[in-house]
C-alpha cells in the first residue's frame, strides 16, 4: 500500500502543485509524520520534492517536472487522452480520475480543452453513475443483480440477471447477460434499468454458443433493407445519419437512400420522426406499418378538434 500512497502522492502534487501535509495525511488516513517520511522517501528516489513552511507552504515538486514518459511520444500521449477524453463522455465510472492521473503523467492536461463530448440526451441523464457502477461491479465480482426494466411500450418486470458484459452503441449504453426470468441471454438498455441491487448470489460465467460469440447475446436480430426518399425539407439530417456515397439526389430535389436496419420499434420511431417528408418505397410491409401508424396520430388529432 505505501508504493501505491507514494505514487499517488507524487501525481496530486503533479495535478496540484502545492499541497500541505495536513491535507495530505487527511487524503490517506495516516500521520503528518507518516507524510513527512513519505517525502523523504520520494527524495531518495530521486523524486525532486521538497517542503515550503510558513503561510502558503507546503510540498510541492519543481517545475517542469514530469513521470517518465520515455515509452509514449507527445502525439501518442495526445490520442490517448482524447480517447479517455470520449470514454468520459460515456459516463463511464472512475474515468475522471484515471483522465486525472494521466494528464499528470504526460503534463499535458490541457491538451483536450479543445473538445466537448456529450452523447446524453438533451433534457436526460440516462446514465446515473451509481446505477452504472452497481453493474460495473457486479459483473466483475460475478455477482446476480436484480432490477426493474421498462421495455419500449411502457410495460414492466422485474429481473434477476447474471449480467456479463457493458455495451455502448447507437449513443446509449446496453447491458447483456442472461436473464433468469426468460431463460436464456437478453440485452437491456441501461436507461430503462430502475433500482438496481446487486446480490450476494454468486453465478459461474456460462459458456456461450456460436451466435453469441459473434454479437452480444440472444437470438439473431432481425434485419431489412429500406429503400427511402427523403423530399428536401429534410434533407439537412441526411449527412448526419448516413454516409454521403449512399445518398443519390434525383433531379426533382428528393434524395434516395438505400439503408439496412435492424427491425424493431426502433426504426419504425426513427421513420416516423421525419413526418410527411419520408417515404418508404420498400419494403411494402414497413411502408403499410408507417402508414397505419401515421393515419392513427391523425386520428388522435382529430379527434381533439
Amino acid at each position: 500500500m505505501k508504493i501505491n500512497r507514494l505514487l499517488e502522492i507524487t501525481i496530486l502534487l503533479l495535478n496540484k502543485g502545492t499541497i500541505t501535509a495536513r491535507e495530505l495525511a487527511e487524503r490517506f488516513e495516516v500521520s503528518t509524520r507518516t507524510i513527512y517520511r513519505d517525502v523523504d522517501v520520494l527524495s531518495s528516489a530521486g523524486v525532486p520534492v521538497f517542503m515550503n513552511k510558513g503561510n502558503g507552504g507546503g510540498i510541492s515538486l519543481l517545475e517542469n517536472y514530469s513521470l517518465n514518459k520515455a515509452l509514449i511520444s507527445e502525439h501518442e500521449s495526445e490520442s490517448l487522452l482524447f480517447a479517455l477524453k470520449t470514454l468520459q463522455a460515456t459516463k463511464y465510472p472512475e474515468i475522471d480520475a484515471v483522465l486525472d492521473k494521466i494528464s499528470a503523467v504526460f503534463k499535458n492536461v490541457d491538451s483536450t480543452d479543445w473538445v466537448y463530448i456529450d452523447f446524453s440526451p438533451w433534457s436526460s441523464n440516462p446514465n446515473e453513475y451509481s446505477k452504472f457502477a452497481d453493474i460495473k461491479k457486479a459483473i466483475l465480482e460475478r455477482r446476480v443483480i436484480s432490477f426493474d426494466y421498462v421495455n419500449s411500450d411502457g410495460g414492466r418486470s422485474h429481473r434477476s440477471m447474471e449480467p456479463m458484459k457493458l455495451i455502448f452503441k447507437g449513443q446509449a449504453w446496453y447491458l447483456w447477460g442472461y436473464c433468469n426470468l426468460k431463460q436464456d441471454f437478453r440485452v437491456f438498455r441501461i436507461s430503462r434499468i430502475k433500482k438496481v441491487m446487486v446480490t450476494s448470489s454468486s453465478f459461474v460465467r456460462r459458456k456461450l454458443v456460436e451466435h453469441e460469440k459473434q454479437g452480444c447475446g440472444g437470438p439473431p436480430v432481425k434485419l431489412v433493407n429500406l429503400k427511402l426518399k427523403f423530399y428536401p425539407e429534410v434533407l439537412h439530417r441526411l449527412y448526419d445519419d448516413f454516409d454521403d456515397e449512399i445518398i443519390i439526389r434525383n433531379t426533382d430535389g428528393t434524395c434516395s437512400v438505400t439503408v439496412t436496419y435492424p427491425e424493431d420499434e426502433w426504426v419504425y420511431g426513427y421513420l416516423l420522426s421525419f413526418g410527411c417528408y419520408l417515404e418508404v418505397l420498400e419494403p411494402e410491409h414497413i411502408r403499410s406499418i408507417v402508414t397505419e401508424r401515421m393515419k392513427k396520430a391523425l386520428e388522435y388529432y382529430k379527434s381533439q378538434e
